[in-house]
């Protein structure tokens, strides 16, 4: 399923840091730095892994909520500055086996500056 343009996944591709935001259980947003994870292009979602996952907020959060958004972004260039990234936000699923794994099925992808301009490519997908 082609969700992410092939700009989009050359770019996630690359190992980041990124930041998964969730919705804690009074409502307040939470925000935190992940490493781990790849796009699964079968089912058109990114997989999010970590050191003892299953027992994380972030985990928690999702497992609660289904929704989650993760930010993956870097600066290419200081001069010219030249930003670049992806958001993608949309519905979660907290997956207990084989490993735990949040899985992120995008319902909105954001990106900018991930080809030779700093022009944002938003769409909503079909997922």
């Amino acid at each position: 399923m082609a969700v992410f343009t092939t700009a989009e996944l050359t770019y996630l591709g690359e190992p980041r840091l990124a930041r998964l935001a969730t919705v804690s259980v009074d409502g307040m947003p939470h925000v935190c730095p992940v490493g781990m994870w790849t796009v699964d292009m079968e089912v058109g979602a990114i997989d999010i892994r970590g050191h003892d996952f299953a027992a994380t907020k972030k985990f928690r959060d999702v497992a609660r909520t289904g929704q989650a958004a993760l930010v993956v972004d870097d600066i290419a260039s200081t001069d010219p500055f030249r930003p670049r990234g992806v958001e993608i936000r949309g519905r979660a699923e907290a997956i207990n086996t084989p490993e735990p794994t949040i899985r992120l099925l995008p319902r909105r992808i954001v990106g900018w500056g991930l080809e030779d301009s700093a022009t944002r490519n938003a769409r909503d997908t079909d997922i």
